[in-house]
């Protein structure tokens, strides 16, 4: 079966992926970077582009049987763009579906995605979903609830959460979640696309509900973490969202009332098309994924913990030296490395202004990348200076310089970590 799939590199997508070509199917991938798609899976089909960008579909879907729209976006981004990938791209996908004359399509949208919702995400989903509903194509609407994988950011969230010696639990941790596992998802997907009379909905969810908490307290066995648990009231929860919801998905205003409004469904329609129960989430983590999962749990805070560490260090150290440390003992120096006058001046202010701007261009995600490169080749410059000029200081008590070398280590780290072709780019 050729079956033409969008959004493959996301965590759902590239599961998709995976298992479509195990099956034997002809797999066409639409994506923004062929180079790494082709180099992933060399035996599927590329076309290169996305959502928003002006495709000729009708070239792409001649012979596909099934269309599989996996896009999706969670977290902050403007309205405008989660109207571009889950609305006017799919459904402009799904109208020249219709005209190819494909015989099915498979919408992954969310539990609970209704055009009314408030939240843009839900809204969005239930708007594309409408959309699909009205056209005369066989089409089947899934609507996933957690979904657990190692790949899934809200999985390595809420196991980071788990790993703290106090877990918070938002507004007492009683809302109810449902997660099913992504390969159970992917099971599905695959029969949908393949049975001869599928069912128009799917509400895809694991076998029970059951509260964040005891989610939350799964992870912490399961991780083998310590600690308990320490219940963040609704109030804070909120204040907290207002001030902070701008950096972290996890904390948004939209975020928070999806998590109070539950997610949970019966699963008996779900266990029907897989023809068995899915898996229950006590099975989720195991000797195969654990230690991947805690690994990828614990950078969910060491890395951002290591990009504030940074920020600081450069931002202080600027301001500390041009407001701080006596003005003589820099220029001293200064002086000994050949600088005098207004060229040491100049020297003293300009490199304390420049630790200031690199520090602050960690807090935009468009500038880490630059700002972690020239912060190693800074770091570089100034200890072949210092030990031309100033050798005696590799010679200090305290390793003034012999720090550097981990510093640039943290630096080099850092950068990886933050890489915009990584996994961990957030």
């Amino acid at each position: 079966m050729r079956i033409l799939l969008t959004g493959s590199t996301g965590m759902i997508g590239s599961a998709l992926v995976e298992r479509l070509l195990r099956d034997g199917h002809e797999v066409v991938l639409l994506v923004r970077d062929p180079a790494a798609a082709e180099a992933r899976w060399p035996a599927a089909q590329i076309v290169r582009g996305g959502f928003g960008d002006d495709i000729a579909w009708a070239d792409h879907l001649q012979g596909v049987h099934v269309v599989i729209n996996a896009a999706g976006r969670f977290g902050t981004q403007a309205s405008q763009t989660l109207d571009a990938v889950h609305v006017k791209g799919p459904v402009e996908l799904f109208r020249a579906a219709v005209a190819a004359g494909v015989e099915r399509i498979v919408q992954i949208s969310a539990l609970g995605a209704d055009a009314a919702r408030p939240e843009p995400h839900l809204s969005t989903k239930g708007r594309a979903d409408a959309e699909l509903v009205a056209l005369p194509i066989r089409s089947t609407i899934v609507r996933p609830s957690l979904v657990f994988s190692v790949d899934s950011p809200s999985t390595r969230w809420f196991a980071a959460l788990a790993l703290l010696p106090l877990t918070p639990l938002p507004a007492g941790g009683e809302q109810e979640v449902q997660p099913v596992h992504v390969d159970d998802l992917c099971d599905a997907i695959v029969r949908i696309a393949t049975l001869p009379d599928p069912p128009s909905e799917l509400d895809a969810v694991g076998p029970r509900a059951l509260t964040l908490r005891a989610y939350l307290t799964q992870f912490k066995q399961k991780l083998n973490g310590w600690g308990g648990f320490i219940v963040v009231p609704g109030w804070l929860l909120r204040s907290m969202s207002a001030l902070f919801g701008w950096a972290s998905p996890w904390l948004s205003p939209a975020s928070l009332s999806m998590l109070a409004s539950g997610s949970s469904a019966p699963a008996e329609g779900f266990a029907k098309v897989l023809g068995r129960a899915p898996r229950d989430v006590s099975t989720f983590v195991h000797a195969g994924n654990r230690s991947a999962l805690r690994r990828e749990a614990m950078l969910e805070w060491l890395r951002p913990l290591l990009r504030a560490t940074l920020i600081a260090l450069w931002v202080v150290t600027g301001l500390v030296s041009a407001f701080a440390y006596p003005r003589e003992a820099s220029l001293e120096l200064l002086a000994r490395t050949g600088l005098h006058g207004f060229v040491a001046d100049i020297a003293l202010y300009g490199a304390a202004a420049l630790d200031v701007v690199l520090g602050i261009m960690l807090l935009f995600p468009a500038w880490r990348r630059l700002s972690y490169t020239a912060q190693l080749l800074l770091i570089t410059f100034y200890t072949l200076v210092i030990t031309w000029c100033l050798p005696e200081y590799w010679a200090h008590p305290y390793g003034p310089i012999l720090k550097n070398l981990p510093l640039l280590a943290a630096i080099a780290l850092a950068r990886e970590l933050d890489a915009p072709d990584g996994r961990h780019r957030r």
